[in-house]
């Protein structure tokens, strides 16, 4: 698949840009490019908003060039994008230098999806994993996949005598960052480094982005990452221990702990970023909120409506159905996206009010 995917279509009929988008994202004339980078976790979905997008907007082109989270970030502030994805929210000093350069940032949340706990092992298709085990595994503590905290949690499964080969991204990474806060948040001393999208731990196998570590573990035996839950295909995944029970991924699971979760205070009407409760019973904790990122304030307008448009299909109960079709994503809830709505409606540039 190409590092970016360009989707253009046809022409569209003639119209003012500055009209009222439409529920489907739709405007009149709308027309016109517009460039995003960053999280790969978002490239399936964003596949499919572009299409749907410019199924009713063929004149426009959206370009999205998923290059990890760290990049995504650093294009969208330096000015390089339009608009950007990213797995973690902006921190403080991103955030300020964002700042300088849209006025106000929107940070909206606009895909929620399950980390994956993927693992490759010959013969076992079903494996239950505490917390603590997994942090040791990663931390490479436990080493062999017949270790006895392995096999007290999964006592009917015939573990081999084999090594265990985590598998990590090499780039800066969203969801390395929201992996090693459930680690760091729900471990204890099992986990002791310092939450950062890049991977702490040298010495294990890493690869390039969501797509580089399925690959790698489809391709060992022994093998075992973390990965956005949409891209894991056949894959084993491991059930996550909850309180008393082990937890299988899915979107309506993952969605709960965003409907859980807190705001983060203080960064401005816009920005809709949020610490996440990643410990309640009845979840999958391990959970990826990957969010957008655009200006309030473009210098030109048809940037800005082009972004607006576009946005707003995202958020749209359209547009998430349509991740959640193509992504294995969950919906956001329709209360959040009331709040997200003015934010997206406030975009404008050019000396538009």
């Amino acid at each position: 698949m190409p590092a970016a995917t360009a989707l253009a279509l046809g022409l569209a009929a003639c119209g003012a840009a500055n009209e009222q988008t439409s529920s489907n994202g739709g405007g009149e004339g709308l027309s016109g490019t517009i460039n995003g980078a960053g999280a790969s976790s978002q490239e399936a979905a964003q596949q499919a908003w572009i299409a749907g997008f410019t199924s009713e907007n063929p004149d426009v082109t959206i370009n999205y060039d998923p290059i990890g989270s760290g990049g995504g970030r650093e294009q969208f502030i330096a000015g390089g994008t339009d608009f950007g994805g990213t797995d973690a929210y902006l921190d403080d000093t991103e955030l300020a230098d964002a700042t300088k350069r849209c006025g106000e940032v929107v940070e909206i949340p606009v895909y929620v999806s399950p980390v994956a706990v993927v693992f490759n092992l010959d013969g076992v298709d079903e494996l239950n994993l505490r917390p603590e085990t997994i942090a040791k595994i990663f931390n490479q503590k436990i080493t062999k996949w017949n270790d006895p905290e392995i096999k007290a949690d999964n006592p009917d499964t015939d573990l081999p005598d084999l090594k265990i080969t985590p598998v990590n991204r090499s780039d800066e990474s969203g969801t390395t960052e929201n992996f090693v806060e459930y680690l760091s948040e729900t471990t204890g001393d099992a986990w002791p480094h310092e939450v950062s999208g890049n991977w702490p731990v040298a010495g294990g196998e890493a690869a390039q982005g969501t797509s580089g570590v399925v690959q790698a573990v489809r391709n060992g035996n022994g093998t075992i990452g973390y990965a956005d839950a949409s891209q894991a295909g056949s894959l084993g995944t491991a059930k996550v221990g909850v309180g008393g029970e082990f937890v299988e991924y899915s979107p309506e699971a993952a969605a709960a702990v965003l409907d859980a979760s807190e705001p983060v205070e203080g960064r401005g009407e816009s920005s809709f970023a949020y610490d996440l409760e990643r410990e309640k019973e009845g979840t999958y904790p391990i959970v990826l909120v990957s969010y957008g990122l655009a200006c309030a304030q473009y210098d030109d307008a048809e940037k800005a409506e082009l972004v607006k448009s576009y946005l707003s299909y995202v958020v749209s109960e359209e547009g998430q159905q349509t991740a959640a079709d193509n992504a294995g994503s969950a919906p956001i809830s329709d209360s959040l996206r009331e709040q997200l709505n003015p934010a997206i409606d406030a975009i404008s540039g050019g000396g538009q009010s």
